[in-house]
């Protein structure tokens, strides 16, 4: 990971660094116990608990070291800064599919926050570059894999 400007909202920030200190002080303590546990079995070179335990260490050490990263590099994004005349991070937008006449609800967030299945969707999405910086009322097309999804922006407003 380069060392880019990771755009957080507050919730975001508060997220991910709920999520180091859970990693640092519960995770790490858990898979040290297992690998002691691990050891304690014996032969340690055909010990599949002992292999398993240190791939999870290696893994929440490569989180710890993502995480702090991106907050070393975050720049927050206040509820002050946010506008709703155009469509920005931290806004919540309502847009309506132009072909099927679904209307869909996104908040606009660092791809740091990105998270789908609760309509939280990257600035640097397809439907996010599309529609960020445009304003209600405005059509936009959005280029996906099936081809163009045009898009009508209903409302912006704070989440």
């Amino acid at each position: 990971m380069s060392d880019k400007e990771v755009i957080l909202t507050p919730d975001g920030l508060k997220r991910l660094e709920e999520e180091l200190e859970t990693l640092k002080s519960v995770k790490r303590r858990e898979v040290a116990e297992r690998i002691k546990v691990a050891i304690g079995y014996g032969d340690i070179s055909e010990n599949s608990e002992y292999e398993d335990a240190k791939n999870e260490q290696a893994f929440i050490e490569g989180r710890v070291i993502t995480l702090e990263k991106m907050l070393r590099n975050a720049r927050i994004i206040n509820s002050d800064e946010i506008v709703t005349d155009v469509v920005s991070i931290g806004v919540t937008v309502s847009v309506e599919d132009m072909e099927y006449g679904d209307i869909m609800e996104y908040t606009i967030v660092g791809s740091a926050e990105t998270d789908p299945l609760n309509n939280k969707i990257s600035n640097e999405s397809p439907v996010g570059k599309a529609i960020i910086g445009k304003k209600k009322g405005t059509i936009v097309d959005v280029s996906v894999p099936a081809g163009v999804i045009q898009y009508k922006i209903l409302d912006i407003r704070m989440k």
